[in-house]
């Protein structure tokens, strides 16, 4: 419990702040700490990177099936020719980078001490490649895992669910 003036803190049943002399008015509640940025944010963003990462798998999948059942894109010569096998390593991209955002938001939910790198780094390709939502993602991310006290948060976390 705490003087709402000057923060000291007062026992219960005190008729004014022992540092200021602010007369206490009422009952005097305890003060609940705060949850910091992270363990307010972390399962939110666990969940965005689930359900960013299941949107890309459709894409994913959907641009290797239309590449492998086009048949104009099998012609030998032109500058078709280059086109199918370009669009498979990019769509096989695209699938490890799927991979890798259910791996972060994985690794978010259950406080894993990889999973905030994993997800920060995941934050930084995903500001270019997938415009709005990867970019708004990635954003929200790097606000919320990215400044040193969420490191030190982090691991906090990780700690207590380690123990």
């Amino acid at each position: 419990m705490f003087c709402d003036k000057c923060g000291t803190p007062v026992q219960p049943g005190q008729a004014y702040c022992s540092k200021c002399g602010k007369q206490i008015m009422g009952p005097v509640a305890l003060a609940q700490p705060r949850p910091g940025r992270v363990r307010e944010h972390v399962r939110l963003l666990g969940l965005f990177w689930l359900a960013l990462s299941a949107f890309d798998t459709v894409g994913a999948v959907f641009l290797y099936v239309f590449v492998t059942v086009m048949p104009h894109l099998a012609a030998s010569d032109g500058p078709e020719a280059f086109l199918r096998p370009f669009l498979r390593v990019l769509a096989i991209l695209l699938l490890a980078k799927t991979a890798l955002g259910f791996l972060a938001g994985w690794g978010l939910l259950k406080h894993e001490k990889w999973g905030r790198i994993l997800a920060l780094v995941l934050a930084f390709v995903s500001l270019f490649t997938n415009i709005p939502f990867g970019t708004a993602l990635g954003v929200y991310t790097l606000w919320v895992l990215l400044p040193p006290e969420s490191e030190r948060e982090y691991a906090a976390l990780t700690e207590t669910r380690a123990a």
